[in-house]
């Protein structure tokens, strides 16, 4: 899995063989739309769109047979809230993309990479930290909340990587 951060709630993710591109309206000045959406595989919204499921209740697929990957969607997103997306792909961490407060979540939480993009990302970091331990929080933010973050946030980690995102850089996960 591949991130990079634009900015705001931009994103591309190369996840499952599929390059995902979220909120490209929604790009920042100077961000190129061709390229931020060429070789796009989906386009996204945060704020709708996406069909919804209960965050509580969904579940990632298990790893199929061979025989029976080639009928399966590769990539498959949902709506878990406002703006709130889950993206499961074969193969990778559930992938939770939040630019809002984080809804309850399922105990598969606990095996997610989570994105957390907008305002407010040290408290609601430090909300979904109380409820869940995921494989990792990636943060992008303003610098002061980052810096905050960064500050606040490591008593709660518990295991929990902590990446802070950098606008236009990519991320291996």
């Amino acid at each position: 899995m591949k991130l990079t951060w634009f900015g705001g709630t931009t994103m591309r993710v190369h996840i499952g063989g599929s390059i995902l591109v979220v909120d490209a309206a929604l790009a920042p000045t100077g961000v190129s739309p061709a390229e931020l959406t060429g070789g796009a595989d989906r386009l996204l919204t945060l704020a709708a769109g996406e069909e919804p499921v209960g965050p509580r209740t969904w579940r990632p697929r298990s790893a199929g047979r061979l025989l029976d990957e080639t009928d399966a969607p590769p990539v498959e997103c949902w709506s878990i809230g406002p703006s709130a997306l889950v993206i499961d792909a074969p193969g990778e961490p559930p992938l939770v993309i939040l630019a809002a407060e984080s809804p309850m979540l399922g105990r598969w939480a606990d095996r997610a990479v989570v994105v957390l993009l907008g305002s407010n990302g040290t408290g609601r970091a430090a909300t979904l930290l109380d409820r869940h331990a995921p494989r990792l929080l990636a943060l992008g933010l303003d610098a002061p909340d980052l810096d905050r973050a960064f500050t606040e946030l490591p008593p709660r980690l518990d295991g929990t990587g902590l990446l802070a995102l950098e606008q236009g850089l990519a991320v291996e996960v």
